[in-house]
């Protein structure tokens, strides 16, 4: 039902975990067996994203959470992909804005809230 759907984001500076938190979300929600073994950043399935360890392209997962389908998107962090993730807020209910505990707000953290706010989004930070 169109009513139990939600679309977010989730927006951070480079390398601060938005693939790490996709992965957990994934496992924890029962998409993937909790006995099984899987692949860490399994939304990066480009090569290479894959050699540089870093999302390019923006890619869409969903999860169940009790009556609720939540599409995921997994944007780029880095600064030249910046025009990716923008179009992506364009498309969302609301972002998850990842900031990493021990470095705290960096340039691209400051660049992607503002333009959460642009589009009229409230981040949730997490």
């Amino acid at each position: 039902m169109i009513e139990n759907l939600r679309n977010i984001a989730i927006i951070a500076h480079v390398d601060h975990g938005k693939t790490t938190l996709v992965d957990k979300l994934l496992q924890q929600s029962g998409t993937f067996d909790a006995r099984a073994e899987t692949q860490e950043r399994v939304m990066d399935s480009n090569d290479l994203e894959k050699e540089r360890g870093i999302t390019i392209l923006a890619k869409n997962t969903a999860i169940k959470w009790n009556d609720y389908r939540i599409n995921i998107v997994d944007t780029p962090g880095h600064a030249d992909f910046g025009g990716e993730v923008e179009r992506v807020m364009s498309m969302v209910d609301s972002v998850l804005l990842v900031v990493d505990a021990f470095d705290g707000p960096m340039p691209q953290t400051r660049f992607v809230t503002k333009k959460a706010f642009a589009h009229g989004l409230k981040p949730i930070v997490v």
